[in-house]
């Protein structure tokens, strides 16, 4: 059972979230539990956790702030075990150097910050940057799995379904950029052998025009000679 004025406490830092929120960093408590929050920290862009999205919990003690919490990730990261305590200087493996003025927005942007190093510490793990670099891509997919994630975290999993929909596209909207050249290399084609078609017709319309012109001056002519013979023979 968490104390009074732990609950008080945790109820201020939530309403301070909400009012401030702090870059990169989502957090809030269990529906349930105030003790237990949830979190997600965004990766840094330029580091190789950029696109990432790393879903975790801090648990506190009934005596907080007055003593520090518990803290671990669930989502595979290449930096800190999953499902396991980590060791951080604000941490309950820490309770010597814990310092009550802290609070859950300093507390996360600490382990933020201290995910990005590469001390190793309990808890930590060692990898490459490229698969940092995976884990990171494959994240959001990852904890969009997890149905407490779903729950607390709507907004991300609105954010990975419209990531899918957007790769089912992309293809459909390759495929008709590449074919845009295509269909219009098709219709020029089709415009030009209109063209030469028209032409013809035009030239022979011309003709048409042009037969009965001579025709009638000639057919005129020999009806005037015809016409003077008898006044020739008088």
């Amino acid at each position: 059972m968490a104390e009074k004025a732990c609950v008080k406490r945790l109820q201020k830092e939530y309403r301070a979230l909400c009012k401030e929120p702090v870059s990169h960093v989502v957090a809030c408590p269990s529906p349930n539990d105030i003790l237990e929050w949830h979190y997600v920290l965004e990766g840094s862009e330029g580091t190789p956790f950029a696109g990432g999205y790393y879903y975790g919990k801090i648990k506190f003690p009934p005596e907080y702030p007055f003593k520090p919490p518990g803290i671990s990730m669930t989502t595979p990261n290449g930096r800190f075990m999953t499902q396991k305590k980590i060791c951080l200087s604000m941490s309950d493996f820490h309770p010597e150097s814990w310092n009550p003025m802290w609070s859950v927005s300093s507390i996360l942007t600490g382990l933020l910050s201290f995910m990005m190093d590469n001390s190793p510490t309990t808890g930590s793990v060692s990898t490459t940057v490229a698969e940092k670099q995976r884990l990171a891509k494959s994240s959001l997919a990852f904890n969009c799995k997890n149905a407490t994630f779903r729950k607390m975290f709507p907004q991300y999993v609105e954010k990975y379904e419209q990531q899918q929909l957007s790769e089912q596209l992309s293809p459909v909207l390759t495929q008709r950029e590449n074919s845009r050249p295509l269909l219009e290399k098709l219709g020029n084609s089709v415009q030009d052998d209109m063209n030469r078609v028209e032409a013809p017709k035009d030239n022979k319309n011309r003709r048409k025009q042009s037969f009965p012109t001579w025709m009638l001056l000639l057919l005129v002519s020999i009806f005037g000679i015809v016409m003077a013979l008898p006044l020739l023979q008088l």
